[in-house]
């Protein structure tokens, strides 16, 4: 399925881009500039452009800094889609970290690498909240793992401790919700969302093999309303609000498409 040229061409592209800006970012690192924040967000752009990926954003990113933006995940591509918008880090499992390349990668945008096996999590709390307490923006999978793109999972109340760990004051978190939604201008559908992401124990290699030949793909990013721990009263209580928000955002996203796909086929019936 898909164009090997297509595949090889996009790969070409995508490694040389790649490899010209990592010696960019690491510099800007070394030497403490403030623009290796933004940086990654031109990187990632123009990776968007390359991979063929077509992003479609509802509402946008809240200003207020520090800020936690939760997020339900799909496939290692909602990296690279809330990396072109947002202009922060990722709070990531610590296994990312050794992975060649995507770890590399994870590394020069500061991201926070967290073990989520461990069940004392102070230090890791301690490096996040001095993150937010910089007033940073960082990008949390409160799910704490990917799904199949149909549904959202539930949300991990614990993975929310961090906003009520800053010395500068109240921690902003606005969740946001990312949908796959066309092929080649086309709905996906439910019944082949799942083929784009990447969950379970799917070997990587051949499912991105597999997506690079299949043309553009189009995805939409809502951002929701912001709020605040002290706002929702309790870490459950705000893990389910943005459960629920990010929830209506992806059955919003479904519902438009399927709408879009009853349409044509009313068409073609017509025709």
């Amino acid at each position: 399925m898909g164009s090997t040229t297509l595949r090889l061409w996009r790969l070409a592209i995508y490694f040389a881009f790649t490899l010209l800006l990592m010696p960019v970012q690491a510099v800007g690192l070394m030497l403490r500039q403030s623009w290796v924040v933004t940086f990654p967000r031109f990187y990632h752009r123009w990776c968007c452009r390359i991979l063929g990926l077509r992003v479609r954003r509802i509402g946008h990113p809240t200003a207020t800094r520090p800020v936690l933006f939760a997020a339900n995940h799909i496939s290692y591509l909602d990296i690279t889609i809330f990396g072109s918008l947002i202009a922060g880090s990722f709070i990531a499992k610590h296994e990312v970290a050794a992975w060649p390349l995507f770890g590399w990668l994870a590394k020069l945008q500061r991201s926070v690498f967290i073990d989520r096996q461990v069940r004392s999590t102070a230090q890791q709390r301690d490096s996040i909240a001095g993150r937010l307490a910089a007033k940073e923006a960082l990008i949390l999978f409160p799910e704490g793992t990917s799904g199949d793109g149909n549904r959202v999972l539930p949300f991990k109340s614990a993975l929310f401790s961090v906003a009520d760990h800053s010395a500068t004051g109240p921690v902003t978190v606005q969740p946001v919700s990312i949908a796959y939604t066309r092929l080649n201008s086309m709905p996906i559908g439910r019944r082949y969302r799942p083929l784009f992401a990447w969950y379970g124990a799917m070997p990587m290699a051949p499912h991105l093999w597999r997506l690079l030949g299949l043309g553009s793909i189009e995805i939409v990013v809502e951002f929701h309303p912001a709020t605040t721990l002290a706002a929702c009263g309790s870490r459950k209580m705000l893990a389910r609000y943005c459960e629920d928000r990010v929830r209506s955002g992806l059955a919003g996203a479904a519902d438009a498409e399927a709408s879009v796909y009853q349409d044509l086929w009313l068409s073609d019936e017509r025709l």
